[in-house]
């Protein structure tokens, strides 16, 4: 990985932790500050816990993240959240084109562009999802798949645009199964992507679908892997701190992977 490209490691919570349970998770995370600081965090809670979220993390080095959001500033779109309203609570960075979404509420790779164009204009850093399905993968498709999707996603983007952004390789057989993609399986894919556009040489890309500790390390020792969009693993405090502790554990001062400290701490923490 390059040393321009900095780890970063966002929890996706989906529909997890009311303010109460938030507020808790924050004060356990807090408590084993400081975190490291060559490791970008971003925690994404669901709608309702962002505000709590925000008070709670002020003057922490993580960062406030949002699952998804419209395209629009306002209007009548009744049960949606515009990119007004989520930097009024101080969101950074936002999930957009998460396989959930796409599934579940049909989301087109045309409405995630007007949501990448959206959350750029409003300072916000998109993560943007891309993944094959089971069939996909297993008929060979899965590198014109999430090329594709990465494509059409980015479509009349400059590079220095999408520089600026964040792309999550996250395959959609893997996601909540307990079965990650090899490490050189998902890096070979997230090379495509990184080709796949102009600016994507830059921007970070993270490795979705059943991270955690156990396997974060080797996942990041990839050079194309930059970090992860974690779900389960991130909703416990103590885990998410130590995919953190892993992410800045792999590398050495020189900027290279350090796979061997980093499976050592691995086996100190206990999950």
């Amino acid at each position: 990985m390059s040393q321009a490209r900095r780890p970063l490691i966002a929890g996706n919570w989906k529909m997890f932790k009311t303010r109460a349970e938030t507020s808790a998770y924050i004060a356990a995370l807090r408590s084993r500050e400081p975190l490291p600081t060559d490791v970008d965090a971003v925690l994404c809670p669901p709608f309702t816990a962002l505000a709590t979220a925000q008070a709670a993390l002020d003057g922490s080095s993580v960062a406030l993240g949002a699952q998804t959001m419209a395209a629009e500033e306002n209007g009548a779109f009744t049960g949606e959240i515009s990119p007004l309203m989520l930097r009024d609570v101080g969101v950074r960075f936002v999930i957009l084109g998460h396989s959930e979404r796409r599934r579940d509420n049909g989301e087109s790779d045309a409405a995630i562009n007007r949501k990448i164009v959206a959350a750029l204009a409003h300072g916000m850093t998109p993560i943007v999802a891309v993944g094959e399905t089971a069939q996909e993968h297993a008929a060979g498709q899965t590198t014109a798949r999430v090329v594709a999707q990465t494509q059409a996603a980015f479509a009349g983007r400059s590079a220095a645009e999408v520089a600026q952004c964040v792309v999550a390789y996250e395959p959609i057989w893997a996601i909540g199964s307990g079965n990650a993609d090899t490490p050189e399986g998902a890096n070979a894919v997230m090379a495509a992507i990184r080709a796949a556009l102009p600016g994507l040489e830059h921007a970070r890309l993270l490795y979705g679908g059943s991270v955690k500790p156990e396997n974060i390390a080797a996942l990041l020792a990839q050079p194309h892997i930059d970090g992860a969009l974690v779900g389960g693993a991130s909703l416990d405090p103590t885990s998410f701190a130590a995919l953190l502790a892993h992410a800045s554990e792999r590398r050495d001062p020189s900027g290279n992977a350090n796979v061997d400290g980093a499976l050592r701490s691995q086996s100190n923490v206990t999950t």
